[in-house]
């Protein structure tokens, strides 16, 4: 919405600040972060008002978790949505394609786990509505995502997947690029949703790789800075820098309530809409790869998780004493804090070496 100030910089020549794609994304995080200081402990108030007994735990999980963590509020990731929002719509330049094309991934994804967490509330059970259906919508969304950026880019490259360190090598994937993309959507958004299961846990990772991207969504939508990094220039997506801004904003706000002890948890409302965020903005600015090394803490948890369960199924026995990872760590008499400083830790080790193959070319 400011962005459309800079048409008056001829008058106002202190209006021309608006058209930096820099300033707006340092405003859109400041905007996210001062929304939801502001706001948030009213949103707590009024969740844990509607929710009662808050977040079912689960019996199956770690114990401690029953004492510790019970009867606080779930669906934060309103908090987050709702900052993510504002600050989109104040900052961003509304008429650029991509940023409603991730912002419905966002939204669409939130909504999915805001109805996820509805019935976990209202039933006070861990189950939510059925994992096939989740999927199916979740699919929806993402191919519809990636349809819209096929017709945006320029042909063949709207359809390839660019690899890392070889900056020539490319592969059309023609339409199966749909699967392809919707997989990168829907597996990210899955995977952060694993990742949240501790006070702060997934919130620093993706902020991490919010961070990482915003960087990449800039570079690679500046013809100048992608032909020195000897990267792939994709028109447009520059302006995504503002929606990884504000996701940080908003994130650390967020995260000023959710360290731990928290006074909110995420819920699937913010895991799963972040984590489609991160993966549409991947696919978006064809850094697919990159997504999967910066964002390697959350193959890492999703791949524990799909192990645990073959190896459970084929041999009766499981590898790990309690899966996602995460909680493997806990079993073996890691502390909560120690668990989520590492893993941010590792978060940033894999987001330094993500972002040198932009480089290593």
């Amino acid at each position: 919405m400011l962005y459309w100030l800079s048409a008056f910089s001829d008058t106002i020549s202190v209006l021309n600040v608006f058209r930096y794609i820099t300033v707006r994304t340092g405003g859109a995080m400041m905007t996210g972060l001062a929304f939801v200081f502001l706001f948030g402990p009213s949103i707590i108030t009024m969740l844990r008002l509607k929710q009662g007994k808050g977040q079912p735990i689960r019996t199956d999980g770690p114990q401690s978790h029953l004492l510790t963590k019970i009867g606080t509020p779930t669906m934060g990731g309103l908090m987050i949505l709702s900052g993510l929002l504002v600050a989109i719509l104040l900052w961003a330049n509304l008429a650029n394609p991509y940023v409603w094309i991730v912002l419905a991934v966002t939204l669409g994804f939130g909504l999915v786990g805001f109805y996820d967490d509805y019935l976990k509330v209202t039933r006070q059970s861990h189950k939510g509505f059925s994992g096939i259906v989740r999927l199916v919508i979740e699919t929806s969304i993402a191919v519809g995502a990636c349809f819209a950026f096929m017709s945006l880019g320029r042909p063949p490259f709207a359809t390839s997947l660019a690899f890392p360190i070889f900056k020539e090598l490319i592969v059309d994937l023609g339409w199966l690029f749909l699967a392809f993309g919707a997989f990168i959507i829907v597996g990210a958004g899955n995977a952060v949703n694993l990742t949240d299961g501790l006070d702060g846990l997934a919130i620093g990772p993706v902020m991490i790789a919010a961070g990482s991207f915003g960087f990449i969504s800039y570079v690679a939508g500046n013809a100048l800075y992608a032909d020195y990094l000897q990267i792939h220039f994709v028109s447009g997506t520059g302006e995504l820098a503002v929606l990884c801004g504000a996701l940080i904003g908003a994130g650390l706000g967020f995260l000023w309530f959710n360290a731990p002890p928290a006074s909110i948890f995420m819920g699937d409302t913010g895991s799963l809409a972040l984590g489609g965020m991160l993966g549409a903005v991947a696919v978006a600015t064809k850094h697919e790869i990159a997504l999967a090394i910066i964002g390697g803490l959350f193959v890492l948890e999703m791949i524990s998780v799909i192990v645990q369960v073959v190896s459970f199924k084929l041999t009766g026995k499981r590898i790990f004493k309690m899966a996602p990872i995460h909680h493997h760590f806990e079993q073996l008499g890691w502390t909560e804090p120690q668990i989520v400083i590492r893993f941010w830790i590792i978060s940033i080790v894999l987001a330094l070496a993500g972002l040198s193959t932009l480089k290593l070319r």
